[in-house]
């Protein structure tokens, strides 16, 4: 935990309770300490916390923190896993979790209007009572919430048919870091009127605004659903079949894939009765019309087999495919049974590559004496690779954060991006000029100036290039990671 700074002036403390009243302002330690974290398990106390109530609440809080110059930091429910909500410069974290009623749904236009701290899952389950259905499903959807989805373009297994949040987000209202409070995009399919602010926000990770109200696209609930599951001797037959299979014109729901270390842990942890000799495993799951799903499995189940499946299981039923999603869902407690932490990249690469990525992680893991487990989201190349680690073990921590830098390197040579879903926020801002061309981060940062020209809102996150620090760090260093 990074060590508090001296507390905010009283006068400013007042004012803020003046905006939200006093039983919405907390400044006990005891009561900060909580939101100062997020999913990284980076830690840092905030001067305060407040609870808004509306959109002309966030805008006067912003205009306070312009005059008074003090740092604010959105947040919703605190499920990212790169620093992004963590404020390592003090200040005063607005959480938005009063903001949380869904508006808006209308069946007829497939259009829904929500405030930010609406749970995704059950957002998902209530659109899904009238036929509709909002398809972004990050790991997190029972908790995390739609706003925090919006900032961090959160993806899920469904993105290989279905893509990503931004590919839903039709249109917002924002308060700008100065306090002005816009709306952006439309409530119809079509808008092409003036700049993309909508695209702008979307991703911009609580740097550039605090989204108040989200406009999102839902689309008819899929009739059916089928899945499969397939047993690999060979990782590189497995990668090869799920190229295969999307050149085949067959676009899986979710199409994921667990290497042999996961598989192992997983095995450990729920046996499954997984071969032991099995170097990866792929799920694959359609939806559609029931008359064409068998036809389309049966398909991709030939496609598994001609690339060297030794095992398959189908699912028609709602139980069954529940079995076969067990490993899938297990990973995370298994994992902890091999170490205490871990450090989460969600790195990317083109499909074809994605072998060649898992094989690369199994020798980091030989060379720095580690244990690194590769599973994700095949289908778009969005493959999690978790080093395990022991976070008071700082040398296992020193060759943790070697093997990082040179798992970024092979991404980006192989044609990748270093975040397919989770941001940058602060543990990956020490390589984003790795990946960012020069002239963009200049646009960039211009950008952010323009909107933000006393960087009040969520400062230090993106541009800045903190080292991660971890629970047993008191400070960030400063220096950006050379260039690869």
């Amino acid at each position: 935990m990074k060590t508090p700074t001296p507390s905010m002036p009283q006068e400013v403390l007042d004012r803020l309770r003046d905006v939200v009243g006093r039983g919405h302002v907390l400044t006990a330690l005891e009561d900060r300490v909580p939101y100062g974290y997020d999913a990284s398990k980076l830690c840092a106390p905030p001067h305060a916390v407040v609870f808004p109530a509306d959109a002309a609440q966030i805008a006067d809080i912003l205009r306070l923190a312009n005059m008074y110059r003090f740092p604010v930091y959105p947040r919703g429910a605190g499920s990212g896993m790169v620093g992004g909500a963590v404020p390592d410069r003090g200040g005063v974290v607005l959480s938005l979790a009063r903001l949380n009623r869904i508006l808006e749904i209308h069946p007829e236009d497939m259009v829904a209007v929500v405030e930010p701290a609406v749970v995704t899952g059950v957002f998902q389950k209530t659109v899904a009572q009238y036929g509709l259905f909002y398809p972004p499903d990050p790991a997190s959807l029972e908790f995390s919430t739609i706003g925090g989805n919006v900032a961090t373009c959160a993806g899920g297994p469904r993105a290989v048919k279905y893509g990503v949040t931004r590919d839903y987000v039709l249109g917002l209202e924002a308060v700008l870091p100065t306090g002005e409070r816009i709306t952006t995009g439309t409530r119809t399919m079509k808008g092409v009127v003036g700049y993309d602010l909508t695209r702008l926000l979307v991703g911009s990770e609580g740097t550039l605004g605090v989204i108040t109200k989200v406009v999102l696209r839902l689309i008819p609930a899929p009739e059916a659903v089928m899945t499969v599951s397939a047993v690999f001797p060979r990782i590189d037959g497995a990668g090869r079949a799920v190229s295969a299979v999307l050149k085949a014109r067959i676009v899986p729901t979710c199409l994921e894939i667990l290497d042999r270390a996961t598989l192992q842990a997983v095995e450990n942890h729920v046996p499954l009765g997984i071969p032991s000799e099995a170097e990866g495993l792929l799920i694959a799951e359609l939806d559609g019309p029931p008359e064409v799903l068998p036809r389309q499995v049966g398909a991709m189940e030939k496609i598994f087999r001609e690339h060297g499946a030794s095992q398959m299981t189908r699912a028609e039923t709602a139980e069954d495919r529940e079995k076969i999603w067990a490993a899938r869902r297990a990973i995370s407690p298994a994992l902890g049974r091999i170490r205490t932490g871990k450090i989460n990249e969600d790195v990317t690469v083109p499909r074809s590559r994605i072998a060649d990525l898992i094989t690369f992680n199994q020798a980091l893991a030989r060379k720095y004496d580690l244990v690194i487990v590769s599973f994700g989201h095949a289908g778009d190349g969005n493959i999690h690779t978790n080093i395990m680690v022991d976070r008071s073990n700082r040398e296992e921590m020193a060759r943790a954060e070697k093997a990082v830098e040179e798992l970024f390197q092979e991404v980006l040579r192989l044609g990748g991006t270093l975040s397919g879903e989770h941001g940058i926020g602060i543990t990956k801002s020490p390589f984003f000029q790795w990946e960012i061309h020069p002239g963009a981060f200049d646009a960039m940062l211009r950008i952010k100036r323009a909107l933000d020209p006393n960087d009040i809102l969520n400062p230090g996150k993106i541009f800045t290039p903190n080292r991660a620090f971890f629970e047993t760090a008191t400070v960030t260093t400063t220096q950006r990671a050379p260039r690869p």
